[in-house]
């Protein structure tokens, strides 16, 4: 096997007005390949795409969500052009399909796949649904998520997704050869809820460490991210009602579907600012700037990507202490932790944090530079490539 691997990495990317840490981590991977010396290209589709459509060919989204005959051409030809070592695999919802990875077994290319939410056995991906942890349809047929619009709070909308999940799910199985899980969390989670234990791994995304540090004690408890539901948006805003004065302002960024709940909240709150979406440079000042980040999540997180960004910057979190937000915050060390969904209990968490002294954030950072860290990434990365391939061509494993 030579030193240098020829990778194709296949994406759906996200909505720009809805911005997803996915997106981050696909592009920092590739660029850490490729700084490494590997030869690295994309496949992709854009979900900012469909605005552009025509009316007929938006209608014809939906019903291409399980299989896309265009998608598979068109990688099947790329594949046959550029003969990769290895196809890594992220998101192929919508435009994309699983029809990709037919694509990759009619080639005879290895698949890896990384799992960056609970698509494998949940029709939304979230394995939550008002309010709390729902598991109703995994291991069944998933009508309960159609009765409930679990997409979108529709129906109509989540149909194509229970398709997709009944018509896919063993072929995502049969086809990847090694799914990467992004935290022990998430893998726990989807072992117990039917996934075969044999193909999953766990290796954490990294983030890079851009020399943006936390230079005194903080200026702001800070909220960064997705204004949803699940993301624990009101529940922040039912603690910090609670709170009363701790010395600090919330700062609030992001963009979602609470977008103006929260800024009809702020608006009346003089200890509160919501800034709204932020450019990268400027989320990383608004984090360098905290006292800590607050990540309040309903939803068992598959990871927690601001809190380890927070990390790289010398700084603790406040997190919901349960899936991969406990596994990445030791409570009283690197951080605090709350009871999820109970709001008393996150205002006594950011009040603690206030008060708590300096060495958190310096514990934080030496979590990160433990595992965090773009050589950490890159090591667990190529390893499991190399795994893989050694794997396919020693005979243990046969792309079917």
């Amino acid at each position: 096997m030579t030193e240098t691997l020829r990778v194709l990495v296949v994406h759906n990317r996200y909505r720009t007005e809805q911005p997803s840490g996915e997106d981050t981590v696909v592009d920092q991977e590739v660029e850490l390949l490729r700084e490494a010396g590997h030869v690295v290209d994309r496949f992709e589709r854009r979900s900012d795409d469909i605005a552009s459509m025509s009316l007929p060919r938006k209608a014809m989204v939906p019903l291409t969500v399980p299989w896309n005959p265009a998608a598979r051409t068109a990688l099947g030809a790329r594949l046959r052009a550029e003969r990769p070592d290895v196809v890594h695999v992220h998101n192929t919802f919508p435009l994309l399909s699983p029809s990709v990875l037919d694509a990759c077994r009619a080639a005879g290319v290895p698949v890896v796949a990384t799992l960056h939410n609970y698509l494998q056995v949940c029709p939304s991906g979230t394995l939550y649904r008002d309010g709390a942890t729902c598991t109703e349809c995994v291991g069944k047929l998933p009508l309960p998520a159609v009765r409930h619009g679990c997409y979108r709070g529709s129906s109509l909308a989540t149909v194509p997704l229970t398709i997709n999940l009944l018509a896919n799910r063993r072929r995502w199985w049969s086809t990847v050869s090694r799914f990467l899980c992004i935290s022990g969390a998430q893998r726990d989670t989807l072992v117990a809820n039917g996934m075969p234990a044999d193909l999953l791994t766990v290796k954490y995304n990294f983030v890079t460490d851009v020399g943006v540090r936390r230079t005194g004690p903080g200026e702001h408890l800070l909220y960064l991210g997705r204004l949803t539901e699940e993301k624990g948006v009101r529940l922040l805003m039912a603690a910090w009602d609670r709170l009363g004065e701790v010395g600090v302002p919330l700062v609030i960024a992001g963009a979602g579907p609470l977008g103006d709940e929260v800024a009809r909240w702020a608006a009346d709150r003089p200890s509160v600012r919501f800034v709204g979406l932020r450019s990268q440079a400027e989320s990383r000042e608004l984090v360098a700037r905290a006292v800590a980040v607050v990540v309040p999540s309903r939803w068992l997180e598959t990871f927690g990507l601001v809190v380890v960004e927070a990390m790289a910057a010398g700084v603790p979190s406040v997190v919901a202490g349960h899936s991969s937000l406990a596994e990445l915050v030791t409570d009283g060390v690197t951080g605090m932790t709350h009871t999820p969904g109970d709001s008393a209990s996150l205002a006594d968490a950011m009040r603690g944090i206030v008060d708590a002294p300096g060495a958190l954030g310096d514990a934080a950072r030496a979590r990160y530079e433990r595992d965090f860290t773009r050589s950490v990434g890159l090591a667990n990365l190529v390893g499991n490539y190399r795994g893989v391939l050694e794997e396919v061509r020693g005979g243990a494993q046969t792309v079917r």
